[in-house]
């Protein structure tokens, strides 16, 4: 089959390179019109029912995470001058475009009750022209009367005050959100220079602008990076400015795939699809290191320049397929999850993997017969010193101290199980920010002096019209709020009842201790002073919707983790069971918080299962090619220690295991095996040559593959290393988990793999192995070069072209 693929490809050169840049200009025409994401991206399928009760929610109260919140901790806060301060800045706020609304102390408001009309009229509770201290002092004393205020826009104990800005969901949806926050921002930072004080900025729309503008910046920094990182490593190796540009193309023209092809699957750039580019950069260079390091070596033997590229497709061309194959499938168990931010990146991920493949194989075969052959000085990293004393001193362990390396395995296995039993799961909705980022240290502030920002909402459906103003469903909704104040997550409630107990107090013409819940007689009058008026009515239906039948409590719970949320779930499920009875309510629990940490269990325990469907796929591809189960044990045993290791690393470190971190098995044990499979490939190679020598075939196939094994993997460690550099820390964490994986799965497959081929023997090297399924070429098959029919220079077909001199 590559003996055909190799006359396809060289004797089609320029047709086969216009198909490429025809291909390449299309995408790259296509990737103008890719997007960066400006929505929540939802861990949980459609029809999962936690989804199905938030949409349900939303279709009747509307989207409940459209506030940024701003706070500012003031102990002369009510002192004239700041106060004015203050409202100067709601004025501001409420002109930038895209605030809808706002609230603060400075536009909060009172009841006053009407008896000639029979209604409350609402009047400000700050009016706006206050000019003495006493004159604010003596409105300050009023309002702090009114409790319906008291843990909603400040913290009298800590002097903490917010402000709560209402944004447009739509424009919350779009590009426009940057601009919009960037207004926020400017305003606030304007104030904060003005009065010398420290504002703190929070809430889910605020978090989410400002992550995916480090996206974006992050984007082009790793690309970036990962491709100076490339060209460095490939100069220092190679010492050829022409075994540095092509492999560069290469990455480059997959990069300009993988954007176009974005844009035509219709997905935007999320925090995973943004590390796309980096990561084609980093697994695409070792391709063209094993490519390059097998033409000069051919080049060496016979000084042919066609012919030596011939023979890197045809000799390793089933290799680096199988190799970008089981890459590619690591992502591609993406796939099978249905969260559509994980299963776009597996798609493009893959997809473009693949395409790197093929790129690899037809470009440096195309270009290299195109330019000069390499000289003596770009073959001289085939005698590398270094390089060669390192693969010595490897042979020298895996021949003599085959027991030693086994005891170690053994030993790494024992304390890698241990580890594993330390290891922890978690999950925050802020999961992949640092404790020192602005983000986490605002986001603390407001969770210790307001008890959180994260939204819960219980939705009260009490199935019959009118009976969520029914005085059985107020004091049962009070019980649960009683209930639920006892958890010191949560922050108090806001619900239907807040507002009939502000009215009852101001029916009572405002005394602090009418602040209750109305009993069954003062209900009904009660209830037709508050519900007389446009701007009553507003209230009430922010908590009612249009038959009354059913009505929600908003609360607001910490960042505590996915364990904790659980735990604090079930327990609201029991306060809920324990007070309505489900034959006349429907109770929900809903909100962004439960969305995150069920999304968050839900990913973990799909993550588990692609992690095995990789292994499972990736042993089926090894049992093709080598067609002995044997020999895929094998081939797992070096692969599957790296990922103990890091497991228990992971344990010892207190390294949690989330998201981010579960991400990182199925992406380095995909690319950690390809090692295994270029050794494998030429050990069987090697025992045809040498008559079925299992030692000595094990050291020519570390002789030859031990090179490109230990360049590639100084790529992808540093190449995966620039993660670590990330403002997100689930991006830095997989790259710390990834570099160090692949670090110890390259040390296994130069150490153990031969140690276990050497000494087990006949035990895993047997008759079927040496007849695979997929056919390996054989060192020793003559080529054809006459039947290629491309053109070649007369130094090369007499035979006297200068062959490069490498010291064996």
């Amino acid at each position: 089959m590559w003996v055909k693929v190799s006359r396809i490809i060289l004797r089609n050169k320029i047709l086969l390179l216009s198909l490429l840049a025809v291909i390449t200009i299309f995408f790259g025409y296509k990737a103008r019109n890719v997007e960066m994401s400006y929505e929540y991206a939802s861990l949980l399928p459609k029809k999962d029912e936690a989804y199905k009760d938030y949409q349900k929610f939303v279709k009747v109260f509307g989207q409940e995470g459209n506030l940024i919140i701003v706070g500012i901790q003031d102990s002369n806060f009510f002192d004239i001058e700041h106060f004015k301060a203050w409202k100067n800045l709601s004025k501001d706020l409420l002109k930038v475009e895209g605030v809808e609304n706002l609230l603060s102390i400075t536009n909060t408001y009172n009841l006053k009750k009407n008896k000639e009309e029979k209604k409350f009229e609402i009047e400000d509770a700050f009016p706006s022209s206050i000019e003495t201290q006493e004159e604010l002092d003596a409105y300050v004393s009023e309002f702090k009367s009114l409790p319906f205020y008291r843990g909603l826009v400040y913290n009298n104990e800590t002097h903490t005050y917010l402000l709560a800005i209402t944004v447009n969901k739509d424009k919350m949806a779009s590009k426009a959100r940057e601009s919009m926050v960037a207004g926020i921002q400017d305003v606030c930072h304007k104030f904060e220079k003005e009065q010398k004080v420290k504002l703190h900025y929070s809430g889910l729309p605020y978090i989410r602008v400002v992550n995916s503008v480090k996206i974006k910046r992050e984007l082009y920094l790793f690309s970036v990076l990962a491709l100076f990182i490339c060209i460095v490593v490939l100069f220092l190796f190679f010492r050829s400015f022409k075994a540095v540009i092509v492999p560069v193309i290469i990455v480059l023209v997959g990069v300009i795939w993988s954007m176009g092809m974005l844009a035509v699957f219709g997905y935007k750039i999320t925090i995973l699809t943004g590390m796309i580019p980096p990561l084609l950069i980093v697994i695409g260079i070792p391709n063209s290191i094993y490519m390059l390091n097998k033409f000069h070596q051919e080049y060496v033997l016979h000084g042919n320049k066609v012919k030596a590229l011939q023979r890197v497709i045809i000799k390793i061309g089933n290799a680096t397929f199988l190799t970008n194959l089981t890459t590619a499938s690591g992502f591609a168990t993406f796939v099978i999850v249905k969260s559509d931010i994980l299963r776009q990146f597996g798609i493009i991920a893959s997809l473009n993997i693949l395409g790197l493949f093929f790129l690899s194989l037809l470009l440096i075969p195309i270009v290299f017969s195109f330019i000069t052959p390499p000289s003596s000085k770009h073959v001289g990293h085939l005698d590398n010193k270094l390089v060669s004393k390192i693969i010595n001193q490897l042979m020298h362990i895996t021949q003599n101290y085959r027991k030693v390396v086994y005891f170690v395995t053994f030993a790494i296995i024992g304390v890698g199980i241990y580890g594993i039993s330390l290891m922890k799961s978690s999950g925050h909705m802020v999961d992949d920010i640092p404790e020192d980022d602005p983000v986490y240290i605002d986001l603390k502030f407001f969770e210790k002096n307001f008890n959180g920002l994260m939204p819960l909402e219980i939705m009260v459906d009490t199935k019959k019209p009118q009976g969520a103003m029914q005085l059985t469903t107020f004091r049962k909704i009070d019980d649960l709020e009683t209930a639920l104040a006892k958890y010191p997550e949560l922050s108090a409630s806001t619900s239907l009842l807040n507002l009939l107990k502000f009215s009852k107090q101001a029916f009572y013409n405002g005394h602090e201790n009418y602040y209750s819940l109305p009993n069954n007689r003062e209900k009904n009058f009660i209830l037709q002073y508050a519900q007389t008026g446009e701007e009553n009515a507003k209230l009430l239906t922010s908590f009612l919707d249009s038959t009354r039948q059913t009505t929600r409590i908003s609360i607001r719970v910490k960042d505590v983790g996915t364990k904790r949320m659980e735990e604090l779930y079930a327990s609201f499920n029991n306060e809920i069971d324990s007070i309505f009875t489900s034959d006349n309510y429907d109770v929900t629990i809903t909100g962004s918080s439960i969305m995150s940490f069920k999304g968050n269990k839900y990913l973990l325990k799909n993550l588990f299962t692609s992690l095995g469907l990789a292994i499972l796929l990736i042993s089926a591809f090894m049992a093709i090619m080598f067609s002995s189960w044997r020999m895929v044990i094998m081939s797992l045993t070096p692969n599957v220690i790296p990922l103990v290791f890091t497991a228990a690393v992971m344990g010892f470190t207190n390294i949690p295991i989330k998201a981010s971190t579960i991400l990182v098995f199925s992406i380095a044990f995909g690319i950690s095996v390809d090692n295994t499979i270029h050794f494998l490939a030429k050990y069987r190679q090697e025992l045809n040559v040498t008559n079925w020598d299992i030692r000595k075939s094990v050291v020519m196939a570390l002789k030859e593959t031990g090179v490109s094994m230990l360049y590639t993997s100084v790529v992808l460690f540093f190449g995966f290393g620039i993660f670590t550099i990330s403002s997100f820390g689930g991006t830095q964490a997989m790259g710390i988990l990834v570099s160090l994986t692949l670090l110890v799965a390259v040390t296994s497959n130069l150490i153990l793999l031969p140690s276990l081929l050497s000494g087990l023997e006949r035990l895993t090297t047997t008759e079927a192995f040496k007849e695979p399924l997929l056919h390996i070429y054989n060192e020793e098959e003559d080529i054809e070069l006459d039947d290629l029919e491309i053109m070649i220079s007369d130094e090369e077909d007499s035979g006297n072209a200068e062959i490069p001199s490498v010291k064996k």
